[in-house]
């Protein structure tokens, strides 16, 4: 079996995750090599990945000519200039969203995915890949529930793991790229149509910390799209019962809704103190198997010399959505796009 020979770079909570798909879950896929500066992912590389080749020069990864394709899980802004130096570099490439953190470094992006055809470009929309999701999208395809005209999506990190999430604020583009650009990225596909006008607004009620950083632990956003369409979005940092994802497709004949209920399992417990459904604790635990599947397809895609159905543009639309988002929750006005 032909293998892609594939290199990690950022050995993060994710990267971990990445890379011990590609080390021991995809078959034809090889973990060449992983790029990264703390120890921690030294470690792990070395006790739980096979001991692949270690880089902490991104340059020097790239001119290995062993490594077809990298797997990009680096902080947000260094998405685009790494993604356009592999693909320049005669690598495949995958990278975590959002795209980039300005709309200029993403058109770059996209200009270099447009020099290089015969490379395959991905972007993480790992929601895309989730059963529960592929399963809405196959029947809206099929007429189900009519013509889709709202999307209403919520997204809740666990408030346990807030104090996480403040101290990567302080390095984040900000709620609406880091949190939102999943919930964006549904409503164009699911509504088949590009946001033309946004609203948000924010809030912070219980970490204050949040706000000194200069955004907010909550918000919401109202939508509308070129075809007329709506969307609603609520994210937040502070969920006391845990992860929590849910999203509701409104159609002219029915509704589709994704986990109402963020459920761990099927089971449900039953004692004097009443019904109780556990919930999931975070978003490498529900997202398992999206993440699994979506680096599968790009390695496929990659040694098969297709493209995904996910797009460079995906990414730049969706994080043109999110920074009008911000600028929105920013001037208290509506933003046009």
């Amino acid at each position: 079996m032909r293998k892609l020979n594939v290199a990690v770079v950022g050995l993060g909570r994710l990267g971990m995750v990445h890379a011990y798909n590609v080390a021991w879950q995809i078959p034809n896929a090889r973990l060449s090599a992983v790029c990264t500066h703390n120890q921690p992912g030294i470690d792990y590389a070395r006790d739980q990945l096979g001991n692949p080749r270690l880089y902490d020069d991104y340059q020097q990864l790239l001119a290995d000519p062993d490594i077809d394709a990298v797997v990009i899980v680096t902080s947000s802004d260094k998405h685009c200039a790494q993604a356009a130096a592999a693909l320049d570099a005669g690598k495949h490439v995958f990278t975590e969203k959002p795209l980039g953190v300005d709309v200029e470094s993403c058109r770059q992006v996209a200009a270099a995915v447009a020099r290089h055809p015969d490379r395959t470009f991905m972007i993480g929309f790992m929601r895309r890949y989730d059963v529960s999701y592929a399963y809405a999208m196959d029947k809206i395809r099929s007429g189900a529930i009519g013509k889709p005209y709202l999307v209403k999506a919520t997204a809740l990190d666990p408030d346990a793991q807030a104090a996480e999430f403040i101290k990567y604020t302080k390095h984040s583009a900000g709620i609406f790229l880091d949190l939102g650009i999943h919930d964006l990225d549904l409503m164009r596909w699911y509504l088949g149509s590009e946001i033309s006008e946004v609203y948000a607004a924010g809030a912070t009620f219980k970490h204050p910390e949040f706000h000194q950083l200069g955004d907010d632990e909550t918000a919401v956003a109202t939508m509308r799209f070129a075809n007329g369409a709506l969307g609603q979005m609520h994210i937040g940092r502070t969920a006391p019962h845990g992860y929590h994802v849910e999203t509701e497709i409104v159609g002219t004949e029915g509704t589709i809704r994704v986990s109402a209920i963020p459920a761990k399992n099927r089971a449900e417990l039953f004692t004097a103190a009443g019904e109780l459904t556990e919930c999931v604790e975070g978003f490498q635990q529900r997202f398992a198997d999206s993440y699994l599947a979506e680096v599968r397809e790009f390695v496929d895609c990659a040694l098969t010399g297709r493209q995904p159905e996910v797009t460079v543009q995906d990414g730049l639309r969706s994080v043109e959505a999110a920074l009008a988002c911000k600028q929105a929750w920013q001037t208290g006005k509506p933003v046009q796009l």
